[in-house]
């Protein structure tokens, strides 16, 4: 066993108790940074209409967002996995508060960008850290629903940002709605920071104790355990990241991106061009949608729980996604059409996500949970980095149906990825 699951909370010994406390900090975490990820698309016309800029420049605040998350997200992972989660988790939390309070605060099209970008900076420890802290501190029977509430508290970040964020922007302007952001990082860090001692503080004890133990523990004249061997490093390192399995599933995480950036942040603009559909309207439906998904991860996490076919859970739901995404381009639905519509897509949609987690996590090695989920995680940024700007000119150009073609073409990729993919052979890694 490596040295990282040995400093680590034994999940096969937790109880339920401790298992619910520790989902419940991390939960709260990975509320608010789904809540951050909500936050502009909502208010992009009056933020838009604050900088006179066009749809694609103010995309370009979520662009420069994705490039920072996906160019240091893996860092970060590695870091999580040497330092511990903890920690990051908080300074994650405390530094997103701080970039949203320059972004409200600070005057000028440019400082906004930069403050994403420090937003963006701030996200790249949540995936590590959320996931190393679940996969090392829960107990291995009730992981797959573990990782359904951990899903359930993003999609009600998701689903609860239009509305608090367009009754606090009526209220006190967009800034406001920032500032009721920001106000939240700061209260789950506060949570992390009083109640927090019971999640993993280091990933790994430091190496001259282990040293040290090692060497006082081995008979005389065996040889020193100076260095791991170099095919040990490796699978714990950039092989282990570029290897088949591993970068099937950034794939995988890449398409989910595209299409999400499509739903969550241009379908209200998109529908309001192309069929008039009123922004309180589509609001609604994005919300159905978001909302229906938290529930969604909750009954896919049991059903994660109850079988190994994983992939064919996938299918199911990017199937009936799919459809949804036709129906929007091509249907001119009335509201309690549309929101029936999107909700019900938001349901399989949800369903999908802990069968998504259980896959990456059955071709992980113990003690590399961290970088592996911060890498395939990179995926969704690599997907945010292109849909804002793609999207964004799309409506620029007057075309909210491509929008919508382009989303379904991503989903049926991902479905392509889940359904062909290689079965582990024989004991799942993280068992081992």
């Amino acid at each position: 066993m490596s040295s990282t699951s040995e400093s680590l909370p034994a999940p096969a010994t937790s109880g339920g108790t401790h298992d619910a406390k520790v989902i419940v900090l991390v939960g709260a975490a990975h509320f608010v940074s789904h809540f951050h990820g909500m936050l502009l698309p909502p208010i992009f016309g009056p933020v838009r209409e604050a900088f006179g800029v066009s749809y694609i420049e103010i995309g370009a605040a979520l662009t420069a967002y994705n490039i920072v998350s996906a160019a240091l997200q893996t860092p970060a992972g590695f870091l999580v996995d040497r330092i511990g989660p903890r920690l990051l988790l908080t300074g994650g939390l405390l530094l997103s508060a701080v970039a949203l309070l320059v972004a409200a605060l600070l005057p000028g099209y440019t400082l906004f960008v930069v403050a994403y970008a420090f937003l963006g900076l701030a996200n790249t420890v949540y995936h590590p850290a959320d996931y190393a802290i679940l996969a090392a501190a829960i107990n291995a029977k009730r992981i797959g629903k573990a990782f359904s509430i951990h899903n359930f508290t993003g999609y009600l970040g998701f689903g609860v940002a239009p509305t608090v964020v367009l009754a606090s922007a009526a209220l006190w302007g967009w800034q406001g709605a920032f500032l009721v952001a920001a106000v939240l990082a700061i209260a789950a860090a506060l949570l992390l920071i009083v109640a927090g001692s019971i999640l993993p503080r280091a990933a790994r004890p430091p190496a001259a104790s282990q040293t040290k133990t090692r060497s006082s523990s081995a008979p005389a004249g065996a040889a020193k355990p100076s260095s791991a061997p170099s095919a040990a490093k490796s699978s714990v390192g950039l092989d282990l990241l570029l290897s088949g399995p591993i970068l099937r599933n950034l794939l995988f995480f890449t398409c989910i991106g595209m299409a999400n950036g499509g739903v969550q942040t241009f379908s209200v603009v998109a529908l309001g061009v192309l069929w008039g559909t009123p922004a309180a309207s589509a609001n609604i439906a994005l919300s159905g949608f978001l909302l229906m998904s938290a529930v969604g991860v909750l009954v896919g996490g049991i059903i994660a729980d109850r079988t190994p076919h994983h992939e064919r859970v996938a299918a199911v739901g990017f199937a009936f996604t799919a459809a949804m995404a036709i129906m929007l381009g091509w249907v001119n639905m009335p509201t309690a059409i549309l929101i029936f519509v999107m909700s019900l897509g938001g349901l399989l949609n949800g369903m999908i996500q802990p069968s998504r987690d259980m896959m990456v996590r059955a071709v992980t090695p113990v003690g590399s949970f961290g970088k592996v989920f911060g890498f395939v995680t990179t995926g969704f940024n690599l997907g945010g980095m292109v849909s804002p700007l793609l999207f964004g000119w799309l409506m620029d150009r007057g075309e909210p149906r491509m929008i919508f073609a382009i989303v379904t073409v991503f989903i049926v990729l991902a479905l392509v990825t889940a359904i062909t993919r290689p079965k582990p052979q024989g004991n799942l890694a993280w068992m081992r």
